[in-house]
């Protein structure tokens, strides 16, 4: 496995990432299709944005993009993995290559909404919830998490 800056040219494939991983939670066609605009990688959000693909032999399996809110905070803005890859450690390899690499960058804290399904994965690896906001669809809440490195 290796991971890598994405190409602009790579925003297809992030695309569909994107979105097969979202919909492994069963949301409904109806609600994917709300979230399309939301879901789409454009070329210039890549060009814009750092964002950093996984590759395991040869195919783009997933990958993650952040944007600094100034130079002590970052958001995590974006971390997929294609869902027959989920539960098999591809997740938390991106996670830990993003955190190594914001030690680098001497950010001090990370912030995410995290994906309700996926609020236990962060807190495993040591997220902590800080609030919560609810989402378009009713009485579904996005959670607000943090680290502090």
């Amino acid at each position: 496995m290796i991971i890598e800056k994405a190409k602009l040219t790579d925003n297809e494939i992030l695309t569909v990432i994107t979105k097969k991983s979202k919909a492994y939670w069963g949301y409904s066609a109806e609600q994917m299709y709300k979230w399309d605009k939301n879901l789409t990688i454009s070329q210039d959000y890549i060009e814009q944005h750092n964002v950093f693909k996984l590759i395991d032999n040869d195919l783009i399996v997933g990958y993650y993009s952040y944007i600094f809110e100034n130079e002590k905070i970052v958001e995590l803005d974006n971390l997929f993995i294609l869902p027959e890859y989920i539960g098999r450690g591809f997740g938390k390899y991106l996670l830990v290559d993003f955190l190594n690499r914001m030690k680098e960058e001497k950010t001090e804290k990370v912030i995410l909404n995290s994906e309700p399904n996926a609020e236990n994965f962060y807190s495993k690896m040591g997220f902590v919830k800080i609030g919560e906001f609810e989402t378009s669809i009713k009485n579904r809440f996005m959670p607000i998490m943090e680290m502090k490195l």
